[in-house]
């Protein structure tokens, strides 16, 4: 199974300044790579396509990044669109069928998140289903958990659980019937935990939050002790 792909990568990225005085979050390298190839190159192994990446905040770099053509750049302007109206915007290039949504400043270890994703996914069940990963296996998190999982696998908000990594899969439908605009992704799962339509699943690897400039190092020692 093939799916398309939305990498969020529109934000201010006030947490990882002075980094991000100069240039946009995606743009920052880890192990020698920028954070939006990070996320690409897990998109293209685990097959997905089309690829669309949103930006706001100077976009034009952006843009100049994505030039070779890897991924549909969708410039939002000119206003920013939140996180579920970046989803939103994006889908008349994403084409048919459920999405994959992935934010371009996490780094795994460990098996790609999206077939692991894919491996889960049940749309006779489920309108959407969360990557979570365990505190304990989370790399420069900063706060607690943001989920727990009930033995069905539906999840609940959960300051003690296990910590979203910026992967899901969603329903086309439930992001469509969003009015197109500036609106955040917590809305479309709070309807959908009420629907009991949420689900979750666990990254069996780790997980780095590359959002704040002490992320950077920790997540290259991640990556460098998994190449061990």
């Amino acid at each position: 199974m093939s799916l398309p792909c939305m990498i969020l990568a529109a934000g201010f990225g006030t947490r990882m300044r002075p980094l991000t005085d100069e240039m946009p979050k995606p743009l920052i390298e880890v192990a020698g790579r920028a954070l939006i190839d990070h996320a690409l190159d897990m998109a293209e192994d685990a097959g997905a396509g089309p690829i669309a990446v949103n930006g706001h905040y100077r976009a034009e770099q952006m843009a100049a990044h994505l030039a070779d053509g890897r991924a549909t750049f969708l410039r939002e302007s000119p206003e920013i669109l939140g996180s579920g109206g970046g989803v939103r915007n994006a889908l008349p290039v994403l084409g048919e069928g459920p999405l994959v949504t992935l934010n371009a400043d996490a780094i795994f270890a460990g098996p790609n998140p999206i077939d692991t994703l894919m491996a889960a996914w049940d749309p006779v069940r489920m309108s959407g289903l969360l990557l979570l990963v365990p505190l304990e296996r989370t790399v420069a998190r900063q706060g607690g958990g943001d989920f727990r999982l009930d033995r069905d696998g539906r999840i609940a908000p959960d300051a003690e659980g296990a910590v979203y990594t910026g992967a899901q899969i969603l329903g086309r439908g439930v992001v469509a019937r969003w009015p197109e605009g500036p609106f955040e992704m917590r809305e479309i799962w709070e309807a959908l935990m009420a629907e009991g339509r949420l689900y979750g699943c666990l990254h069996p690897g780790y997980w780095a939050d590359v959002g704040h400039p002490a992320g950077i190092a920790e997540a290259e020692a991640m990556l460098k002790a998994a190449d061990v």
